[in-house]
């Protein structure tokens, strides 16, 4: 059980968990008024959906984080990750580096919480043997001018691993669980109110706590929405990739291209048209010069 002070000035949010029961948060308010203190209590359930099956892609998950009944927060992608790790060598003595690769599977388990300013969302599979968490921020930032505030996300993804799972690290030295994480990620920032959404690879680096070992988590098909979700299970207006961006103009610059290059050509014939019209309706001058004299 955790205890932060919430938003509010005089009152308290407490995160309870139980192995037992799903999580959920109370927030305690007090107002004080002379002589006497009101206390309420809200209760906030948050509970997490896997709504893999909704997908007609394998190897695309769908998860959901809900909180009394509304949709909170919402994550849909493919993760593949690429972790290393020591192995004993032939003689005994050295250690060589080998890489498990794996993706996130559908039926992973899901837990989460939602905020005004953070949410995170855990992703765990295996018996929690791994475990990808993701945490959002909501920033406030102003415009050039100072007159328009902005609020923009920044991410930190964590993966929890553990080498003594052996359906991917086959005899690992030293077998233990590690951690691997970003710092603030600017690849996912996504302004407020709308979903980020790439279909581009996402490559993310993640540093391990395994000798500083690099670990590699690729995204792709993503959309994700930590906060601002206006109908339950339904996405808000989505913010393109700059891959994405870059990808589709280069899709659609060739077409603009060749349809320029096309309206130059239609020009050109039919102002040499016109040209040709013009110069065969006027009247041919004599070549022969002693076709002058009768002139």
């Amino acid at each position: 059980m955790c205890v932060r002070e919430c938003v509010c000035p005089i009152c308290y949010h407490l995160d309870i968990t139980h192995p037992h029961l799903q999580p959920f948060n109370i927030l305690f308010c007090s107002i004080w008024l002379p002589g006497v203190l009101l206390l309420s209590v809200v209760l906030a359930e948050q509970e997490g959906e896997n709504l893999s099956g909704l997908s007609n892609n394998p190897d695309k998950a769908i998860f959901a984080v809900r909180e009394n009944g509304t949709t909170c927060l919402m994550v849909e992608f493919a993760v593949k990750f690429l972790v290393p790790y020591d192995v004993l060598a032939l003689n005994g003595i050295d250690l060589i580096t080998e890489q498990a690769s794996f993706t996130l599977p559908r039926g992973a388990e899901i837990e989460g919480k939602c905020g005004s300013t953070e949410s995170e969302i855990h992703i765990s599979w295996k018996n929690n043997a791994y475990v990808l968490c993701i945490y959002f921020s909501k920033v406030g930032e102003k415009s050039r001018n100072h007159l328009l505030e902005i609020s923009r996300r920044h991410h930190i993804v964590q993966f929890v691993y553990d080498t003594s799972e052996t359906s991917h690290f086959i005899n690992a030295y030293n077998p233990g669980r590690h951690t691997a994480s970003t710092h603030r990620l600017s690849a996912l920032v996504t302004p407020a109110g709308r979903s980020f959404v790439c279909t581009a690879q996402q490559t993310l680096t993640l540093i391990s706590s395994d000798h500083q070992k690099g670990v590699t988590v690729s995204m792709y098909d993503i959309q994700i929405q930590p906060f601002d979700i206006t109908s339950d299970f339904i996405f808000s207006e989505p913010y393109k990739c700059i891959t994405d961006q870059r990808e589709r103009l280069e899709e659609t610059l060739p077409l603009v291209l060749g349809l320029i290059l096309g309206l130059i050509i239609i020009i050109t014939l039919t102002v040499y048209h016109f040209h040709l019209k013009l110069t065969a309706n006027q009247p041919q001058l004599p070549r022969d010069r002693s076709m002058y004299k009768n002139m």
